[in-house]
């Protein structure tokens, strides 16, 4: 959100600078983000003075050019050669002198001294788009006679020179969405510093309020009251729709808005300063003279300000005329009731609506306007006749006409204010800090806390109606403490803690050692969004019914849970792809989410699943280029020990381990899938061309999904002991193993495993070879077998036992041929 330093000064008189003012918002809430100089021209002007034409004839040397001299105010006048067709003698201008930049809509251009055709031009006499402030270029801008020359074009437009502060608006804090209300904890804050209340707000005047007539009365009919809380409006008829004047054209473009015209603009400003959304129709369209606000039904299209055609849903608040719709409730307007030129008579309105309802509307259809901002946050039912009387004050004043009714307020039910029992011991103990009974009343008080009562205990507060985040106790003790500050409580010189027995498997402390682990080995941790696009899980191997949709979802980019983390690691690489950063080895510890498509009752926890995965990628090269290496990519055994390393490390042995091919990889074009006993652990591979190119990645992505919580529950059964360092030696053979090409090594080391348990250390594959003098569907593997007596050294007669063991394994249950 921005907030305009200049237009906050005209709702608080404090002294402080944009800097000053920037630490002040940030202390009491407001987290400044940014602070930006604003501009109502784009450089100021600076460079550019007016001028007059002393002389001015034709280029000896080109038909379209003048070659003119022209007094800046300077000790010598400036020759410049200019290819305006309307330059003359006499004339009072606009000169750029060299050396100034000049911005306009097709970017910067540099005034520069130069010969043009041979002669010297030592500046630029401007035309108003040159300049930035129009978009004429049919000649050069002429000023009218008495103007003086030497002076600076920014001080002869009245440039408006401004700070602008981007707020990160937090979701509660709906009520600072305004320069009043930021105006209101500038006041609070201030007061509290200063230990006085020398600041008040300064509200705008609507004293002056009155209508010229009663010739125009639009009754207004509210069909739901539950979405409609208050409706007020009035009619203005006579009036001229036109460009704004410059000072409300200069307070939107300081808040990023542009200009439409002189209605629309006086509503867009009434909403940043008071936080109250309006809306301005066209008298005309308002058919059979009355207003409806009610829920028109399924089915009924609806044309948007922007020519988009909406399908309504039957749920979906509209404002009606007697026989169609005008506009979408606190979100947008419609084609045939906007404001045009051809405008003379509008009907206001200033409403409150539910912000339920509004929610909704605004996340089915996409549509994300300021009003909708406000409203599905919740507005202030209070303020709706004040801001109506604010705006028509203001149109009149820009656009002329006359006010042709009363003010019109249907108010179906008004709420009771909200009343909450504020204790100073509750004040106390959530703060942290004892403050003085006067302190927190002064600081309720200038944030409109109405005091109804108080005791030596506490208070009985009434809460202003704009704070509708304010429900309890906790609420209020919270507004106390951003104005009171929090870096005025104390540190605590001592702490209290108490002994906890945490449940075993520590899972987040086997997380964090996990995590450890991966980021020694020079893997990034990344964390995405559970919510992702319910288009991700149409195809490779997921069942889209199986995703957990969202009910109002942000946007369609974020409205199901995801089902795996594949999909955020993809965008993870996207996005550092997109910022050369190509070589990466990232890992996410992430919850994923499933909906059982066989439970009917989707409404109940029963009917999710929720589990925790940890998530490996590895895409790019495996070391940085060097001189001294060839390059290497990173390949699918790079990523096996990666995983093999997590759980060695949470004492999951290797002879544990299991492995298989997977009948149907799904989003693998080739992968293998681990498991200790018969549960499913891991599964690790190379992504499919087909995934990739949906992510719009190119080269390899190797990817590792490991059940964390079946690790955890496998790991919390091993135990970690120590060991001596072995003081017998290690005794090694080999075998080489004629099979079928259908064998893999991990059967070998299987059968291996399960025939001698005792003294085998290790099985290791070493090559690997295929030749057709083999025979048809052969290879050759070169297998080496460490054995180890942890008691005693072991002999040749021991050794060869085991190996005769082996090689009757291979030949009985692989038909292994011993080479």
């Amino acid at each position: 959100m921005q907030i305009s330093y200049n237009w906050l000064k005209d709702y608080a008189a404090f002294a402080q600078g944009p800097e000053e003012l920037s630490v002040l918002l940030t202390n009491c809430g407001l987290e400044v983000e940014a602070l930006e100089r604003h501009e109502s021209v784009r450089g100021g002007m600076k460079g550019v003075v007016t001028g007059k034409v002393l002389s001015c004839e034709k280029h000896p040397n080109a038909d379209k050019l003048s070659l003119a001299r022209v007094d800046v105010g300077g000790n010598e006048p400036l020759s410049i050669v200019c290819g305006a067709p309307n330059v003359e003698e006499g004339q009072k201008v606009l000169v750029a002198l060299a050396g100034t930049t000049l911005y306009t809509d097709k970017g910067e251009f540099p005034v520069k001294r130069a010969k043009i055709r041979g002669k010297m031009s030592e500046g630029m006499i401007c035309a108003e788009d040159e300049l930035g402030i129009g978009d004429t270029h049919e000649g050069i801008m002429v000023l009218p006679d008495n103007t003086p020359v030497g002076m600076d074009a920014s001080e002869y437009f009245n440039l408006a020179q401004d700070w602008v502060f981007e707020i990160g608006l937090t979701p509660n804090r709906i009520d600072a969405a305004s320069h009043i209300g930021v105006a209101r904890d500038v006041v609070a804050a201030h007061n509290h510093q200063k230990g006085q209340r020398e600041l008040s707000v300064l509200w705008p005047d609507v004293s002056g309020f009155l209508s010229d007539n009663h010739d125009v009365h639009i009754p207004v009919h509210i069909e739901d009251p539950d979405a409609c809380h208050r409706y007020s409006s009035l009619t203005i008829t006579g009036l001229t729709v036109k460009e704004s004047p410059g000072w409300l054209k200069n307070k939107l473009k300081a808040i990023g808005l542009k200009p439409i015209n002189n209605v629309v603009d006086v509503t867009n400003f009434v909403l940043h300063e008071l936080g109250q959304p309006l809306h301005a129709f066209d008298l005309s369209a308002v058919d059979g003279n009355k207003v409806i606000v009610k829920k028109s039904p399924r089915g009924t299209v609806f044309e948007t300000l922007d020519e988009e055609k909406l399908e309504l849903t039957g749920e979906d608040l509209m404002i009606c005329n007697a026989s169609q719709p005008m506009c979408m409730g606190g979100i947008l307007g419609g084609t045939r009731s906007g404001v045009t030129e051809a405008t003379t008579a509008i009907f206001l309105e200033s409403a409150c609506f539910d912000p339920i309802s509004i929610r909704k509307s605004s996340r089915h259809h996409g549509l994300k306007t300021d009003a909708s901002f406000r409203f599905e946050r919740g507005s202030d039912p209070e303020i709706t006749v004040f801001a109506l009387k604010r705006a028509a004050l203001l149109i009149r004043e820009v656009a002329g006409g006359t006010i042709s009714s009363d003010v019109d307020d249907v108010y179906p039910k008004r709420p009771s204010p909200v009343t909450i029992d504020l204790g100073y011991r509750r004040v106390q103990t959530l703060i942290g800090k004892d403050i003085a009974a006067g302190e927190i009343q002064s600081i309720l008080e200038d944030l409109d806390f109405k005091i109804v009562s108080k005791t030596d205990d506490g208070l009985i507060l009434s809460a202003p109606s704009y704070r509708v985040d304010v429900r309890r106790d906790a609420d209020v003790v919270e507004e106390i403490l951003r104005i009171y500050g929090y870096n005025n409580v104390d540190v605590p010189q001592k702490m209290h803690s108490s002994i906890v027995i945490s449940p075993k498997p520590d899972k987040e402390q086997l997380q964090n050692v996990v995590s450890d682990l991966l980021s020694a080995r020079g893997f990034n941790e990344i964390m995405n969004n559970s919510l992702t696009k319910a288009a991700y899980y149409e195809g490779a191997g997921f069942d889209p019914l199986r995703s957990v949709p969202i009910r109002n979802p942000l946007s369609q980019d974020l409205n199901v849970l995801r089902q795996s983390l594949l999909f955020g690691g993809l965008e993870s690489i996207v996005y550092n792809r997109n910022r050369k950063v190509l070589d990466m080895k990232l890992y996410e510890f992430g919850n994923v989410y499933t909906r059982k498509t066989a439970e009917k009752k989707s409404g109940t926890l029963k009917a999710y699943h929720e589990r925790m995965v940890l998530a490996l990628f590895l895409a790019g090269k495996r070391q940085p280029e060097t001189w001294y290496e060839d390059e290497a990519m990173h390949g699918f055994f790079d990523l096996k020990n990666a995983v093999y390393a997590v759980l060695r490390r949470l004492g999951i042995k290797e002879r544990m381990i299991s492995s298989r091919e997977p009948e149907q990889p799904d989003r693998f074009a080739y992968c293998m899938d681990l498991f200790v006993d018969s549960e499913h652990i891991a599964r690790l591979g190379l992504l499919s061309e087909q995934i990739l190119k949906q992510a719009d990645i190119r080269g390899d992505v190797f990817c590792g999904m490991m059940e964390w919580d079946a690790i955890v529950q496998v790991a919390s059964k091993q135990s970690l002991t120590y060991r001596d360092v072995p003081k017998f030696p290690e005794v090694r053979r080999d075998l080489a193993l004629l099979v079928d090409s259908a064998v893999h090594f991990a059967n070998i080391e299987e059968i291996a495993c399960h025939a001698e348990k005792n003294i085998l250390q290790e099985v290791n594959l070493f090559d690997v070879y295929q030749d057709d003098r083999m025979g048809k569907d052969k290879k050759s593997y070169a297998v080496s077998f460490v054995f180890q007596d942890e008691k005693k050294t072991l002999t040749d007669e021991e050794v060869d036992r085991v190996m005769e063991k082996l090689t009757s394994a291979y030949e009985q249950k692989l038909g292994a041929v011993i080479r």
